[in-house]
Parts: structure tokens; sequence; C-alpha cells
């Protein structure tokens, strides 16, 4: 089978001919239709964050395909299933986290495409329990995005308890803005889209946005308090200044939701005490979502609620779709398809 492999934090991928992986017990062999590319697969192959991947290793957290055989002790899945590959490729399903519905912050979780291999290859082998169903109507296409950009950006959301009539500013129009600004709307807020691009902004626009900013030529932060203040600040920009122009965005009472992750020698924060003290100022963070919610995701695309907005790009492409993301060359999300 053809596979993307990063083989060196120095290096570009490398596509390779393996064989095709056998299921484990309590494993299935997925047959790949699609895969989206996401910023974490770029952070993991350059070793940007603090707990690394070892190389060699398949990226690739949002895939989507076709069980084609199940390992022993498998009766949660079948073949011929339509499931997504998402970043929890495992829990231990026994810690207070995990019974408790918080099992993406289980220490001993496996993250596909990171600690195992994940769906940047035409076949990949996943956990059966932690695979999740894509529904019939919804397309391999749009579940690849939906399966992080989308469960990501709807955990977000929720985390921050949005409520109807609330503000909400999206800082970042992309593959997880686009649809972060989606489900602010689902639950009825106004919503408040930052980029420094016009095309990203037009998109956000006609995706419904009430508001956009362009932080490029105009101060977020004076733009956001004319309008009001922010109620909610999702940041979902890799850069620590989007942070804290999202933090200075907010009302008394407001909460900032902290999603993207920089590169760690990027990765501080800095906070004003006196005024998250005084305007009583919440920081949560965000991190992707569980099977539940991305059970929810699908289910909220199959009733035609979101839309996806991505572009097609092959396997071999992979080192100049990387390069095309990290230069702002795409609108929202890449997709691989096989």
């Amino acid at each position: 089978m053809k596979a993307a492999v990063v083989t060196s934090f120095e290096l570009p991928l490398t596509i390779e001919e393996r064989p095709v992986p056998t299921p484990g017990p309590g494993q299935v062999l997925v047959h790949m239709e699609a895969s989206g590319l996401c910023h974490t697969d770029i952070h993991g192959a350059h070793g940007d964050w603090p707990v690394k991947p070892s190389p060699p290793y398949v990226p690739g957290h949002e895939g989507v395909g076709i069980v084609e055989s199940v390992g022993t002790g498998v009766t949660s899945r079948a073949v011929g299933d339509r499931v997504a590959i998402a970043w929890l490729g495992s829990a231990c399903g026994h810690c207070d986290h995990c019974v408790s519905g918080w099992e993406t912050l289980c220490e001993k979780q496996q993250n596909s495409g990171y600690s195992i291999d994940g769906a940047f290859a035409e076949y990949a082998v996943a956990d059966a329990d932690y695979v999740v169903e894509v529904p019939e109507a919804v397309s391999s296409f749009d579940a690849a995005p939906l399966s992080c950009a989308g469960v990501t950006t709807y955990k977000a959301i929720k985390v921050a308890h949005v409520q109807p009539g609330e503000r909400v500013a999206i800082f970042g129009v992309g593959g997880l803005g686009h649809l972060a600004l989606q489900y602010a709307r689902l639950v009825g807020a106004e919503v408040i889209a930052v980029d420094v691009t016009e095309e990203k902004l037009a998109l956000a626009a006609e995706l419904g946005a009430d508001h956009t900013v362009n932080a490029a030529t105009t101060d977020p932060v004076a733009a956001i308090e004319s309008l009001g203040g922010a109620d909610v600040a999702v940041a979902l920009a890799v850069t620590p200044k989007v942070f804290e122009q999202a933090f200075a965005s907010l009302r008394r009472g407001g909460r900032l939701v902290c999603v993207a992750l920089p590169p760690e020698s990027e990765g501080s924060l800095h906070l004003p005490i006196f005024e998250t003290v005084l305007k009583g100022i919440q920081v949560i963070g965000s991190i992707v979502g569980t099977r539940q919610d991305l059970a929810e995701v699908f289910r909220l695309h199959e009733l035609g609620r979101t839309r996806v907005i991505a572009e097609a790009r092959k396997l071999d492409e992979v080192n100049e779709a990387i390069d095309d993301v990290l230069h702002g060359r795409t609108t929202a999300r890449l997709v691989f398809e096989f």
C-alpha cells in the first residue's frame, strides 16, 4: 500500500510502499477513502511540540474509509462499515476521565497519526471501539474534516456554554474557523469572524458571520469593543498574539477558549491578572472531542446544518499541501482522496 511517512523532523514526508497491516485483537482494518490534513499533522511532522511522535510514522487523524477486515474479539464493527479514524485512537476506558465522559483527557490515550500510525495511507488499522460510524448521508470527503476540525470546534463551543444572543468572536477563519462560526450560529450566537485575509472573511460572511474584521488592517480588539465586546472568544490561530487579542476583546464575564497549539518555542500566553480577576474572565482549554461529540457532529451535518469547505488533493502531493497550509494558500481544509 502507499503511505506518506515522517522519517525525520527535518525532512519532507516520503511516499513509501508498505505492506497492508493486519488488524490485531480488537482492531479493524480500514480501506481509506479520504483523509484531511490538519495543522496538527504538520506540527507533528516538524517536532514542534513538547511531546513528540517517534519517526518513522504515518500521520493523519481525519481518516474515513470502509472496514475491510476485523481482528479477533471485535463485535462493535463489521466488514463494510464506513468509519472515521479520529485523533483519539484509544483510551484506557477505566480512569475517572474516561468514565465521566472526558476520555480525551485520559493519560493513557493513544493518538492517531501521532503516537500510532494514522490515516495518510491507503489502509490503516484502528481500535474498533474508537472509530466512529459515518452516516450514509455524509460523504467521506466531508466526514474527513469533520473528524477533527469539526469535532474540535464543536467541543469548543460546547465547553464555552454559549447562550443564544451572546457575541462570539472566532479568531482565525480556516479549516477550523469556518466550522466554529457555524456551530456558534447553531446555538444562536452573534458571530464575529477575525482573520487577516479578505478571501477567508468573505467565506465567513457567506457562512453567516454577522461581522468580519480584517486584523491585518484593523485593530481587532478595538473593532470588537465597538460592538460591545465579545462574550466568548475562540482562539484558532497558532500565534500567541492572537490569543492575547482574543483575551483583550472580551467583555466582563467573558470566556477565552484556547484551541490552537503554537510551536513549543512560541507556546506561552501572558495574561494580565488584574483584568482577569476584576472582569471575571474565564480561560478554558478545549481539546478535540469525544466519540459522542463526533457522532453529534456527523448528525448535524446529516441534517444539513453545516457546510464543509475543502479542496481535494492526492497523497503524492502531501508536501506541496503542507507548504500551501503553512503559507496561507488554502481557504479552509485540504483533503487527500484515495
